[in-house]
């Protein structure tokens, strides 16, 4: 199976009542730790890299990468998502390349964190549309902002996405997904305790889906943080401070309320630094890569198969046959006709 559009996962997941994972890739071993858990839960998958990724990786290997893992694993839908895009070029780029999916994060300027006007926003991002949707590509937005940096992209600051600006937006830019800001934050740090409906407002998705129930949502910093993993690195000679994440029933109650995107970054990392970290301290006589990047990668696998579990993908990967990305711009096209 061909890389295909995301628009056509979150489409299909819309209609099973599921949520699709989003993992952030760098290297060989976390795509192949993906695409094992994808097969092991008979799965569709998202498989997304930011611009640190693609500068770290390089274009041309992270490419050839996915498309060995599409050669390899023929029967899993995968989609592969340019994350937090920080100007139309990036997402160009990555379009030109062969990304089925970018992301135009015109809620902050180009410099990746001064939060932009809502004017900025819908200028960028409907340049972002345009070429996209043109070529069969997928595009998500983000109104409101996050905390907390990833990848040196981010303000620090947490604003919340407003339902009026919501539907604005979408009507405006015409496009595919919405990230919502919700009091979620980047990185392993994302709240002080175990959060509650002061810090995380569940209660804004439900009434953004409400008012956009054809809009496929995107939840950001989704990673749970699990308390074991976070024990097992300071075990082996981290110094990680207490952290809570997204609890699974928050991002459950999301699934049923519209959000059919889910990314998932933080706990992967956990996950192989845990999982190296083990084998540094059980094995410091150990010197090959493969003695912890093959125990890392099992970590990773085991993360993510669980979480297609928790978001309700595992068992989706062979409902549908790809939709090519020909076929998706003639969508588009005849969509666009009838405004």
């Amino acid at each position: 199976m061909p890389l295909v559009s995301m628009r056509q996962l979150l489409d299909e997941a819309a209609r099973g009542g599921y949520g699709v994972g989003a993992f952030n890739v760098n290297n060989m071993e976390q795509i192949q730790a993906i695409m094992e858990a994808a097969r092991e839960t008979s799965s569709p998958v998202i498989i997304q890299a930011s611009r640190g990724a693609r500068s770290y990786t390089n274009d041309l290997f992270l490419w050839h990468l996915m498309q060995a893992a599409v050669e390899l694993y023929p029967e899993i839908p995968v989609s592969l998502h340019l994350d937090h895009g920080n100007e139309p070029q990036t997402c160009f780029s990555a379009i030109d390349l062969g990304f089925t999916s970018v992301m135009m994060d015109g809620s902050l300027e180009a410099d990746g964190k001064t939060p932009a006007s809502f004017e900025y926003n819908v200028a960028v991002t409907k340049e972002v549309v345009a070429y996209a949707h043109a070529r069969g590509v997928t595009v998500e937005g983000e109104l409101g902002t996050l905390g907390g940096i990833e990848d040196g992209h981010g303000s620090g600051e947490v604003h919340l996405t407003d339902p009026d600006e919501a539907v604005e937006f979408v009507a405006a830019t015409g496009i595919d997904a919405l990230a919502v800001a919700i009091g979620t934050s980047h990185g392993a740090y994302k709240f002080a305790q175990a959060p509650d409906g002061e810090v995380l407002k569940m209660s804004l998705i439900e009434e953004i889906h409400r008012r956009l129930p054809e809009t496929h949502l995107v939840m950001h910093g989704s990673s749970s943080v699990p308390p074991e993993l976070v024990e097992q690195i300071n075990r082996y000679g981290g110094a990680l401070n207490p952290a809570w994440g997204v609890p699974i029933g928050e991002i459950q109650l999301g699934i049923r309320n519209g959000v059919r995107k889910i990314n998932v970054d933080t706990d992967s990392r956990l996950a192989v630094t845990g999982a190296i970290r083990k084998v540094f301290a059980e094995s410091p006589e150990k010197f090959d890569p493969r003695d912890y990047l093959k125990p890392a990668r099992a970590a990773m696998q085991e993360l993510i198969a669980g979480r297609m579990h928790d978001f309700g993908q595992a068992g989706h990967a062979e409902d549908y046959a790809a939709i090519p990305l020909d076929a998706m711009r003639a969508g588009y096209e005849a969509a666009a006709a009838t405004v």
